[in-house]
């Protein structure tokens, strides 16, 4: 949640309850263009790069794909014609990601790594969704399923958690105090997650 900026000590009224009823629920939801759709994608990578660094103390490879999270109809009715001009066509009913015509590159960023995102998902309006979107990293399948074991045992990884649902085998990253969600998972996963429709 972030404050207006229209709604500051000086606006009109200029009290707490004016205030609180000019707060914005979301960081950029309704996204109404694509310079807004860029910051939104930016602010997703950076913040999944954090989230990653934050549990496993370095940065796991990219699967390449970005997704998303619309909170108002308009706005993914809006953004689907977006991603319908960037990306290429489907005739997979099921399609989740599409492939963008051209690549989104984010150059590198502090220790952060230039990144290259290859495939894009709008998500649909979901009420128990606040996010502003997600993105998928991946380890060696070994890796990944002893990793999977030691949590299952009581490992405890920081800000880290197997996926509650067993649909999708991934281990989701998330932090209370953050709006993006980030993901690992092995690299065959995250090929069929692009494929695949999900509710996750």
């Amino acid at each position: 949640m972030c404050l207006d900026a229209g709604a500051t000590k000086t606006s009109p009224k200029g009290d707490f309850w004016y205030t609180i009823l000019h707060m914005k629920l979301y960081r950029f939801s309704p996204i109404k263009n694509e310079d807004e759709l860029q910051q939104a994608i930016e602010h997703i990578h950076f913040e999944s790069y954090r989230l990653c660094k934050t549990s496993f103390g370095e940065y796991l490879p990219n699967s390449g794909n970005i997704g998303i999270f619309c909170h108002y109809m308009d706005e993914y009715e809006y953004l689907t014609k977006v991603r319908e001009k960037l990306t290429e066509s489907s005739d997979n009913l099921n399609q989740k990601y599409f492939k963008l015509h051209n690549p989104i590159v984010i150059p590198a960023k502090g220790d952060v790594p230039e990144t290259t995102y290859v495939f894009l998902y709008i998500r649909q309006p979901d009420p128990y969704r606040h996010h502003v979107g997600d993105l998928d990293f991946y380890l060696p399948e070994d890796e990944y399923f002893e990793l999977k074991k030691e949590m299952e045992n009581g490992k405890e990884v920081p800000g880290a958690r197997l996926f509650p649902s067993p649909r999708l085998e991934m281990i989701e990253m998330l932090d209370p105090d953050c709006d993006v969600l980030a993901y690992v998972s092995t690299a065959k996963m995250a090929d069929i997650v692009k494929t695949t429709k999900s509710q996750a």
